[in-house]
């Protein structure tokens, strides 16, 4: 294919009215990240209604994230393939679908299967949302802007999930938790062919066996840490899982390395500052999911804050992560993403060691208040230069697999992240109450202790920011 050809697949966005297009990519994309939490606030509800059991209750939360990184993978290498906006039209009605049938579910296994099928479009959708930012911005200001802006969506969703759940469950209903993606992803699906250009597809063949051991090596992998969550890392079946899935990954390296057209392309780890990048989205959700799962925790168990009130709690943190969005295009120019990534990283590390002193007394003031808000802007300084960095200079015919990985690493991060402190937490309930602690002090105790994992996980993300190289000014985006 010709450079020419590729320019002329490309170019129409001005004209097509860029804002439009972005807004677009940036909704599909805040509904996926959005659905990993908006149903937490209202699993208590959803278990009266539906009659879960409580360990099948979490798989309302697992079966998607489980689905949804699993096959990323395979979501971005496809759309490479068979066209990105195909791919992100496609995802978008299937999960619009399933939001429908989720919301309209009568037992609990009609709601597992739909958060199953909605984790399927979001895999198809999510990795083509972040490589049609890369192919429809070219001009370098306008991707570096698009880019934060799309940072800002995946990591204030999960605090945004919390809000919404929180003010549709209480108001509403927790279905209507379910109902809110379906006029959303309408407008997607109605919209996006008419005004998202569509990237020239590559002639190609899908990766079968690197998509076989890609995706049953990552879904191994996130089912394992799942099931370690409820019946801990000494259980046979995550055992299995885990060194099953190592195996198939193991497999799956081989495969890309020989394969002339790889679906993760190694080359994608040649440079050293996107390498970085990949493992810091990879740490750094490890610490944020501590904060939404145990923080959620703690305002409605111990201080008995009502839904709506633990949604809202979060909002301090979700409007610093978007303010931070807007200032880092400006910032990046000045000091390359290095000084930033560093810088926002030890905000992280500062806000979870806070959350590590709590007691069954902490007031939202300052105690939940300031590590929110160091945690807000430490997100968005140490996230959004790492989408930069990733997608900035990929090669066009990459971009829907870079995303791929990107995106998965920060989906099994999440997961793996949640399992590890779960079970942290866990023993440290279970030493605390043989020495006689009991009721909430137990239970603080081992939250303090997951908080404490956490800022080992977002001391990691420091370390890795350090091995950023510094670029020029006239390199720097």
């Amino acid at each position: 294919m010709s450079q020419q050809t590729i320019h002329r697949a490309v170019e129409p966005a001005p004209a097509r009215r860029s804002g439009l297009v972005l807004a677009i990519i940036l909704t599909c994309q805040l509904m996926l990240i959005l659905d990993a939490t908006v149903m937490n606030v209202a699993l208590p509800r959803i278990q009266a209604d539906l009659g879960f059991s409580a360990t099948g209750l979490s798989w309302v939360m697992t079966a998607y994230s489980l689905v949804f990184g699993g096959l990323l993978l395979l979501g971005g290498r496809a759309g490479d393939l068979f066209g990105r906006r195909r791919m992100f039209v496609a995802g978008t009605a299937l999960f619009t679908l399933a939001s429908l049938a989720g919301g309209l579910a009568g037992s609990a296994t009609l709601l597992i299967a739909a958060r199953v099928l909605q984790g399927v479009g979001a895999a198809m959708a999510g990795p083509s949302t972040l490589a049609l930012v890369t192919t429809t911005f070219t001009e370098t200001k306008a991707r570096v802007r698009a880019l934060a802006l799309f940072s800002a969506m995946s990591s204030g969703g999960f605090a945004i999930g919390l809000i919404v759940g929180g003010l549709l469950t209480e108001w509403i209903s927790w279905r209507a938790a379910l109902f809110i993606n379906v006029p959303f992803g309408l407008a997607i699906v109605l919209l996006a062919p008419r005004f998202v250009p569509e990237p020239e597809r590559r002639p190609a063949h899908l990766d079968l066996p690197g998509a076989v051991t890609g995706t049953l090596g990552v879904g191994s992998l996130v089912f394992a840490f799942t099931h370690a969550a409820s019946d801990g890392w000494g259980n046979a079946v995550t055992l299995g899982s885990l060194a099953g899935g190592l195996a198939l990954l193991t497999a799956f390296v081989a495969i890309e390395a020989r394969t002339a057209m790889p679906l993760v392309p190694l080359r994608l780890f040649a440079d050293r500052n996107r390498s970085a990048a990949y493992v810091n989205f990879f740490l750094g959700p490890m610490a944020m999911m501590s904060m939404f799962f145990f923080l959620t925790q703690f305002m409605q168990d111990i201080r008995h804050f009502a839904a709506l009130a633990t949604g809202f709690a979060f909002l301090p943190m979700a409007a610093l992560i978007f303010t931070m969005s807007r200032l880092v295009p400006r910032l990046l120019p000045r000091y390359g993403p290095k000084p930033l990534a560093v810088t926002g990283s030890l905000l992280m590390v500062s806000g979870v060691l806070w959350l590590a002193q709590l007691t069954t007394d902490s007031a939202y003031f300052p105690a939940l208040f300031g590590p929110l808000l160091l945690m807000g802007l430490g997100g968005g300084l140490a996230f959004a230069p790492l989408n930069v960095i990733v997608m900035a200079t990929v090669p066009t015919e990459d971009a829907g697999a870079a995303g791929g990985v990107l995106q998965t690493m920060q989906q099994v991060g999440s997961t793996l992240g949640l399992g590890i402190l779960i079970t942290v937490f866990g023993s440290a309930t279970r030493s605390a109450g043989t020495a006689g602690t009991s009721g909430a002090q137990l239970t603080v105790d081992g939250m303090t202790a997951a908080f404490a994992t956490a800022a080992v996980f977002a001391a990691g993300t420091v370390l890795v920011a350090l091995t950023f190289r510094r670029t020029t000014a006239s390199a720097r985006p």
